[in-house]
């Protein structure tokens, strides 16, 4: 058990959580005194003279950061240990912390084992505390402001290990919902391959069986039914383009990339000419800059431009004459940057980050055709080379997509 001159006074405006805090030091052996905001915290350390100090930073009449400067500019209360207790949200919060000589950061919420070694280590150094007197002045800019810090070496490692400690506590959460993400985009994806996969089979049957209906009773059928039964094949078509585009999205995250060399050139030609058929009769002015070779996965990259290059296409139906350009520049960090240019129908900006969702369009069906997966493959074969997508346009005056290339692509 703890001396019962080992008290500590708890800052907390919630009562709730001073509470649980007092309940947990107790259960350790330690006195613990709370307050409800800065003032009384204040008036309380005066009268009680408590061994060490935790506090709130976001109180009510006296934050955590006046407080710690009350208690550090008093002779008599000045010895005593300061642990902040704050979300770290901002850098910030460190040269606060070190302006107003605060002893210690505990990130909220806070682990207990962490939190308990932390009041520990303070403790079994505080006789230290009390003859180390070498203070060192530094100047510091931070935030385009100059800081006048003059605190002794241990208080100064004290708040570097404690940001230490809270810099790997925070990245092991990361780590930990990183994993977590990643487990639950796996079995969604999963999830969505199994459905898209098993509905083929009784989409297959409807389709074939209002085949057999028209087939066998298509001369008996009132308009009206014949109508009914066109648009139970007009939509199962539709489901089925559908699955096909999810399963296809699907199959992105897990297909091994075949990496090598890519001229860029040719594979555009190739995607020229295989748009050959919906761009016949019409006028269509390309302007294909020459583009470099690059390293990555030819035929993902060549479903990157027939998506880009098609949509480009057809975007530019209602012109008279077309416009669809293919350009790139270097970018920063060793990177290539691709651009698609039309003057199509364009979109509305405000909601661009739709664009590459799946099954997401900005235009109406009946205006342009189309499943809304393809700039969704088109985002996620970009990024498994290790790049980026994004895009701009006005309405009425076209759109360029953009995406970008890094000179070894990666995983």
């Amino acid at each position: 058990m703890k001396q019962q001159s080992e008290k500590i006074l708890v800052a907390e405006d919630s009562p709730t959580q001073a509470e649980q805090l007092k309940h947990l030091l107790v259960t350790k052996g330690y006195a613990v005194v709370i307050a409800q905001n800065g003032k009384e915290a204040l008036e309380v350390t005066r009268k009680e003279h408590p061994t060490l100090i935790i506090s709130d930073i976001v109180m009510p009449e006296m934050d955590g950061y006046e407080f710690c400067r009350s208690i550090k500019s008093e002779a008599n209360l000045k010895e005593i240990p300061v642990i902040l207790l704050t979300s770290l949200s901002d850098p910030a919060d460190i040269i606060r912390g070190l302006l107003c000589a605060a002893d210690n950061f505990i990130v909220k919420p806070y682990d207990e084992k962490e939190l308990l070694s932390r009041i520990e280590y303070i403790l079994v150094n505080r006789e230290l505390r009390k003859h180390e007197k070498s203070r060192l002045g530094v100047e510091i800019f931070f935030a385009g402001q100059k800081h006048a810090i003059t605190s002794d070496r241990l208080q100064i490692l004290d708040l570097l290990i404690s940001t230490y400690e809270t810099a790997v506590h925070k990245n092991r959460e990361l780590l930990k919902v990183q994993e977590k993400l990643q487990q639950l985009n796996t079995e969604l994806e999963a999830f969505s391959y199994s459905i898209s996969h098993d509905l083929r089979t009784p989409l297959r049957q409807i389709l074939g069986y209002a085949e057999l209906l028209v087939r066998h009773s298509g001369s008996a059928l009132s308009n009206e039914a014949d109508g009914y039964i066109q648009t139970i094949q007009d939509c199962g078509t539709k489901m089925t383009s559908m699955i096909d585009g999810l399963l296809s999205f699907s199959r992105l995250s897990h297909a091994q990339l075949r990496k090598g060399p890519v001229d860029l050139n040719q594979l555009v030609k190739e995607v020229q000419n295989d748009l050959r058929m919906e761009t016949e009769g019409r006028e269509i002015h390309w302007k294909v800059e020459p583009l470099p070779t690059v390293y990555g996965d030819r035929s993902l990259l060549y479903q990157v431009f027939l998506n880009l290059l098609g949509n480009a296409a057809k975007y530019t139906r209602q012109r008279t004459v077309a416009e669809i350009e293919v350009r790139y520049r270097e970018g920063s960090e060793n990177e290539k940057i691709f651009l698609v240019r039309d003057n199509g129908v364009g979109f509305n900006m405000q909601y661009a980050d739709k664009l590459f969702g799946v099954f997401q369009r900005l235009h109406s069906e009946s205006e342009f055709g189309g499943t809304g997966v393809g700039l969704a493959n088109v985002r996620r074969i970009i990024a498994r080379h290790g790049g980026k997508t994004w895009a701009e346009a006005k309405e009425g005056e076209g759109a360029t997509f953009y995406f970008s290339l890094p000179e070894q692509a990666k995983e």
